[in-house]
């Protein structure tokens, strides 16, 4: 592998991630409404062992409860990033901001578990919007010249964003008497401002010839980029999606895993784990800035392994430590995987397929990331706690594996 830090621009096909440099207000004021929407994203986190006992529903409902999230992060998906790159980013931003708002609207008006499916669902197409839309407005903003550090700050804002999702909350939840009011009140605060930013913020204007080349009558089909692109967006899917399908395991199941196998119930605990794994995400992000994205997509696939190895030990042993490892590691994996990813479609997809790009790449990452933690909910009704999150974790260290052969054998040094 190479470690070597860049001492050029990079080439057509070797693309090395760039070292530190100063960003602009535009880009961190553009980051903040990711951060402001993932925050929402994760903030249930904490209180779903509190909604289980509250309706009194099994794991495989719970599981279907996080599942309509990605449902309709991948709806959004679809459509979103051809919307942006048709129409504009703010076209669609705006009309983002609004249905997170009245996703958290819906999580404080919650009584029953139709209410999360219709609160998470929403939440999903808002994040689907802001995966696509929002990551690449972030990268609009930064110009051609800082195309890789925007690209990092989006990733980073996104993931510190879903970090700071569930420590809020659970911080929340353990001192307050009314945590879904508390949680869900101060999240429609931040969603305002950063609604109020996008909307006073100028946008850099699109090409002209967008989506099949200015043909802005044509419908709405799936999302794509130019053939020269795909391997691009293939490698960030091939490491991306076994890292997010580990942490979206984690937020589902993991508060679980610690109140039934590990006797842990604090909701504190479960907001500061899945804290942990994103902050992970975020500060890994920074430390290989002066590694090729060859490297960073192999050290992602490795961390999504390791994650999975040390979350069968903590299962088997029950030991809460090597729990918390196992979350911190498949951060890692996440933020490695999607770094790699964003930084490839941000250096080398053309601006007017940019958000196409985002949501094909977030596509082939949240369709496993949804599938499987469904399937081990499932499969714990059936077969308890710890057979089917060994039977998770096998997939995914194949599936990691997989993806390091991928990178090592196509991607160039």
């Amino acid at each position: 592998m190479n470690t070597h830090p860049i001492a050029a621009a990079p080439s057509a096909r070797a693309v090395r991630l760039p070292q530190a440099s100063a960003g602009g207000w535009k880009i961190a004021a553009a980051a903040w409404m990711v951060t402001a929407v993932f925050i929402l994203s994760n903030s249930a986190t904490p209180l779903y062992v509190h909604w289980q006992r509250q309706f009194t529903f099994s794991s495989a409902t719970l599981t279907i409860i996080f599942a309509s999230y990605i449902a309709g992060l991948l709806g959004a998906l679809v459509i979103a990033g051809q919307l942006s790159d048709r129409h504009g980013r703010k076209a669609v931003l705006v009309p983002g901001f609004l249905i997170a708002m009245a996703a958290s609207g819906l999580f404080i008006a919650a009584e029953s578990v139709a209410a999360l499916v219709a609160a998470r669902f929403l939440t999903g197409i808002s994040v689907g919007i802001i995966v696509s839309a929002g990551m690449a407005a972030v990268v609009d903003v930064g110009g051609p010249e800082r195309k890789r550090q925007a690209s990092r700050a989006a990733s980073v804002a996104m993931v510190l964003g879903a970090g700071l999702g569930p420590v809020l909350a659970g911080t929340l939840a353990q001192v307050s008497d009314r945590p879904v009011w508390a949680i869900f009140g101060i999240e429609l605060v931040l969603l305002a401002t950063a609604l109020a930013v996008i909307t006073a913020m100028p946008l850099p204007r699109l090409p002209a010839a967008a989506i099949g080349g200015g043909t802005s009558h044509k419908g709405l089909r799936l999302p794509s980029v130019p053939a020269q692109n795909r391997l691009d967006v293939a490698f960030g899917v091939a490491v991306f999606a076994p890292g997010i399908s580990a942490t979206s395991f984690m937020l589902a199941l993991g508060p679980a895993l610690l109140s039934r196998l590990l006797h842990i119930g604090s909701p504190l605990m479960a907001g500061g784990m899945a804290g942990l794994m994103f902050m992970s995400a975020a500060v890994i992000q920074f430390a290989v800035r002066k590694l090729s994205i060859r490297t960073v997509l192999l050290l992602g696939a490795a961390a999504t392994a390791l994650a999975m190895i040390a979350m069968i030990s903590a299962v088997h042993a029950a030991l809460p430590a090597l729990l918390l490892a196992a979350a911190a590691l498949a951060g890692m994996g996440q933020g490695l995987g999607q770094l790699g990813g964003l930084t490839l479609i941000g250096v080398k997809v053309p601006d007017q397929k940019r958000a196409q790009a985002n949501s094909l790449m977030n596509i082939g990452g949240y369709i496993p990331a949804g599938l499987l933690p469904v399937a081990t909910g499932f499969l714990i009704d059936r077969a308890g706690l710890a057979i089917a999150a060994t039977a998770f974790a096998t997939v995914l260290i194949v599936a990691a594996f997989a993806a390091a052969g991928f990178v090592a054998k196509r991607l160039p040094r």
